[in-house]
């Protein structure tokens, strides 16, 4: 008994487990939230798919096991214990009851058994009356019983555990558990399309029980559900082909879902029996033993348009990308080939505006950027808004690698300002970091990428400059040899700052200048990069055609957070930043589908064990022996629980029974 309970308090701890820490998740998401050590030592626990793993699944059988034999062993006992009115009671053992009283008696000992049976069928005791020789004389015994179904508690308590465990082992999939120890059944570790996953790591339409998700774009069908395994998947044959219609989604002013559902039709792959159907949220159907909710939604293939800029190439011309979700599109900038994977469009984000991670590394760069202003460090607590569609995909390059990027479409108003939002990430499971590309007032990248181009032309520092000189003699005087300098530290602060932005900057004032003095040039180098870009700011407005812009608090910002998007760039993994101009939407319905018998056990064996132990704890056994002589009466009572209302319930029977046996 102690370790059966031992046994329901680690499965009590395990089912909390369960629910507390998110099951069947990829890999890579527990390493990264647990880190090395702690995401290996779950792993070895198989706290991932606890209701799965080998030692619950073993504490499972044995309570089966042990619990059965309880059962086996005892019901029988219970049942004969339950029937049994105890008549072969002496009046010796009774004299030794704690609860007993004797009463002298007047009247004829059959008037005295009659009326107190009459008494003892008023109050709903079942009794029987045995007559008894003995030296002593002729006697009555009435042994009376109420709440003998109290020992059904046990009996519904221990089958209900049983019932219980066994729907939990029916779930927990044991064969399946076996074949992937002796190899029959593989886990598929790659990604791969589904008509090429082998034979060894799919589930026949048949298997007994299994949970699985599957998005279906709309006007497509599906016959087969993923299952999460370990490191990989397993692909799991559904007796019917499900054919997504039409989604539908609606969602709060704020952008946020607020209910989707999908008009589907399944067909049965062994009889084309039909059902059409709408699947909502919080609202399965079942078909075919099978029960499909309505989990997630996805994009199902959308068309997307892009317009690709190279960050580093001294021109501000882009090209044209086309692609479209869940495929590959090449893509070739500042001389290197890469593959645009795009793996999500989505058309509203709900998003805090607040604040995003920095890009980059703690530095001087740091102290640099807080003195320029820069607009990405800011941690501000905004509400929540719709900033409107996005694209995610990941950039790989010859060598493999991949770098993933969440773009948002339209400007963004941060701190009274627009930019367009570019997240980027080295790792899936790592949260975004952004990047901010100020607009212009038209809602237009272009003013940023002439800028940008600009700077990143060595052959216009000269002339760059010559017109930071002008505008610093327009303002004071200025020498020759102070122009010679001027003009020589603006040269140099361009060429570090297009070298590798406010990093490289940082990195040459703490060889150059010494430490008690690094602040004040910081100041001075980032006055003099500010004015500089200024004055490339008005060299690519004369290019495009433009009159000079007025040094007013708007454009002067305009030029520092362009500064810091190009010093932000150098961080940003790839030297190409895809806008997303336009799209097709193609929306795509997630379905979760699950097989579990083991779940009307579960239901079952919880019934029962609500009513185990309500009749354990509210039913109480009390036995009742008269024992009836000429003249004399012994009345002794016993009950499985000594309570209160067993004290109260004695005293009061004990008070009937001596007014009954008066004249």
């Amino acid at each position: 008994m102690r370790f059966a309970i031992s046994l329901l308090t680690i499965l009590a701890i395990a089912s909390v487990i369960g629910t507390v820490l998110k099951q069947n998740q990829p890999y890579p998401n527990y390493a990264f939230e647990f880190g090395p050590f702690w995401f290996g030592t779950f792993k070895s626990l198989g706290l991932y798919d606890v209701y799965h793993s080998a030692w619950f699944l073993v504490i499972l059988f044995f309570l089966v096991a042990s619990t059965s034999l309880c059962l086996y062993r005892n019901t029988p006992l219970m049942l004969r214990e339950m029937r049994s009115f105890r008549t072969h009671a002496q009046e010796s053992s009774l004299r030794l009851f704690a609860h007993r009283e004797d009463y002298a008696v007047a009247l004829p000992r059959a008037e005295a058994v009659g009326r107190l049976t009459r008494y003892l069928q008023a109050q709903r005791f079942r009794f029987r009356v045995v007559e008894q020789a003995s030296p002593d004389g002729e006697s009555t015994l009435v042994a009376a019983k109420s709440g003998s179904f109290n020992r059904l508690g046990y009996i519904l308590t221990h089958a209900a555990i049983v019932i219980i465990c066994l729907g939990g082992l029916i779930d927990g999939d044991v064969p399946l558990r076996v074949q992937e120890l002796t190899g029959a059944k593989v886990i598929e570790t790659q990604d791969i399309p589904v008509s090429q996953v082998p034979a060894a790591s799919r589930l026949p339409s048949s298997h007994l029980s299994f949970r699985g998700n599957v998005n279906v774009p709309e006007g497509s069908s599906a016959d087969v559900i993923f299952q999460t395994a370990g490191p990989g998947y397993l692909v799991q044959e559904l007796p019917f082909d499900i054919v997504l219609k039409k989604f539908r989604i609606e969602h709060y002013p704020t952008g946020q879902p607020k209910m989707f559902e999908s008009d589907v039709a399944l067909v049965d792959k062994a009889t084309g029996r039909t059902q059409d159907t709408t699947i909502t949220v919080n609202h399965p159907v079942s078909f075919d033993g099978v029960t499909i909710y309505q989990a997630s939604f996805a994009d199902g293939g959308s068309g997307l348009s892009l317009r690709a800029w190279n960050l580093f190439a001294p021109d501000d011309r882009a090209f044209s990308v086309k692609g479209t979700v869940n495929a590959a599109t090449p893509v070739s900038a500042d001389g290197h080939a890469y593959s645009a994977e795009f793996t999500n469009f989505r058309m509203f984000n709900v998003e805090n505006l607040g604040h995003g991670p920095a890009l980059g590394h703690p530095s001087l760069r740091q102290d640099l950027r807080a003195l320029s202003g820069a607009a990405v460090d800011r941690q501000d607590a905004k509400s929540l808004t719709n900033v409107g569609p996005s694209v995610e995909y990941k950039l790989r390059d010859a060598q493999g690698q991949a770098t993933e990027y969440d773009n948002y479409m339209l400007p963004v108003v941060l701190d009274g300002r627009s930019f367009l939002l570019s997240g980027v990430r080295s790792n899936h499971g790592q949260p975004f970091s952004y990047i901010r590309f100020p607009v212009d007032s038209h809602g237009s990248i272009k003013s940023f990428m002439a800028l940008r181009a600009v700077l990143f032309d060595p052959s216009l520092y000269p002339t760059i400059a010559k017109r930071l000189v002008a505008i610093t003699a327009s303002t004071q005087p200025v020498t020759g040899a102070e122009r010679a300098q001027l003009i020589t530290s603006t040269e140099r602060l361009l060429s570090l700052f297009s070298a590798h932005g406010y990093d490289a900057v940082a990195q040459f004032i703490n060889r150059t200048v010494p430490k008690a003095n690094q602040e004040q040039a910081a100041q001075g180098s980032i006055q003099v990069l500010r004015w500089a870009a200024f004055a490339a700011y008005q060299m690519a407005r004369e290019r495009a055609g433009k009159p000079d812009a007025p040094a007013d608090d708007v454009h002067v910002q305009f030029v520092q957070d362009s500064l810091n998007a190009i010093a932000d760039s150098f961080f940003y993994g790839a030297p190409v930043y895809l806008q997303l101009t336009g799209f097709h939407q193609v929306q795509a319905s997630g379905f979760q589908m699950t097989r579990s018998p083991g779940k009307f056990f579960v239901f079952g064996g919880a019934a029962l064990l609500v009513l185990g132990i309500f009749a354990m704890f509210f039913i109480r056994e009390r036995r009742i022996w008269l024992l009836a002589k000429e003249g004399e009466l012994l009345f002794a009572m016993s009950s499985n629980r000594r309570t209160l209302d067993f004290e109260q319930e004695f005293a009061r029977h004990r008070e009937r029974i001596a007014q009954l046996l008066k004249r």
